[in-house]
């Protein structure tokens, strides 16, 4: 594939700002916890490819479930639920200062935000700076979620994208799952997968795209998402070349 057209340019990308949305169990060893090297190397390889090929602003949005899921502690346990989600939001802070490192090793320059101020690790979440970071060729990873108990990174995906001026989010899935189906795929052989679908459908159909809240949020300021397999090779550039990749849901 090259890196550019027939007449030296830059190939086209179909979005020019885009959001991309990790969770915590995409970065994680095969048991589903810690980190796996190699697919933060993946991921690297190819945020910086459409970073530098195709000249693409990232943001990255990271979860933390390969580390601590909130919900499920605070359902399992009896914790306090705000209590739980701060833990949870400390854990994408580790996953985000991990991503960073991968891509600053393959030469892409990074900052990490978080709502939770770390100063001695991270910028605190500065939405002005966030754009600027973008607008100078930086990958900017939001970590630590909104800062707030309640909300999932999926929301803040949302919430971010609206921020930044974003034109899409593109929702990165795993476990050979590669869009949104009729039904589970591991569980139902004759579920199929559409390629584009409304946001109204998928509230209503109750498909587990992502949350209600966010969907709500994408629905209301007009942010596409795109769902689809981010741990099958060149899948991110190839969303961004228009290709059939996954479900887009508008």
């Amino acid at each position: 594939m090259t890196d550019t057209s027939p007449d030296g340019r830059r190939p086209e990308p179909r979005w020019k700002r885009i959001v991309l949305k990790l969770s915590g169990e995409a970065l994680a060893e095969p048991s589903g916890n810690g980190l796996n090297i190699d697919v933060l190397t993946q991921l690297a390889t190819e945020i910086v490819d459409v970073r530098q090929a195709m000249g693409v602003d990232v943001a990255v949005v990271v979860g933390g479930g390969n580390f601590w899921r909130g919900l499920s502690a605070a359902s399992s346990s009896g914790m306090d639920r705000a209590q739980a989600d701060y833990i949870g939001m400390i854990a994408t802070v580790m996953n985000g200062l991990a991503l960073q490192d991968a891509l600053e090793r393959a030469g892409q320059a990074t900052r990490v935000q978080t709502a939770v101020e770390m100063p001695k690790i991270a910028e605190p979440y500065i939405r002005r700076r966030a754009i600027r970071h973008l607008e100078k060729g930086r990958v900017v990873i939001f970590a630590g979620g909104t800062g707030n108990p309640f909300f999932t990174t999926d929301t803040t995906a949302a919430l971010r994208a609206a921020e930044i001026d974003a034109e899409a989010i593109l929702k990165g899935t795993h476990s050979g799952v590669d869009g949104v189906y009729t039904a589970d795929p591991k569980k139902d052989p004759t579920a199929t997968r559409y390629d584009e679908i409304t946001y109204i459908d998928v509230i209503n159909r109750g498909l587990k795209v992502m949350d209600s809240t966010a969907i709500t949020f994408c629905m209301d300021n007009g942010i596409p998402i795109v769902v689809f397999d981010v741990l099958a090779k060149g899948n991110v550039r190839s969303v961004l070349e228009g290709r059939r990749v996954g479900t887009l849901v508008g």
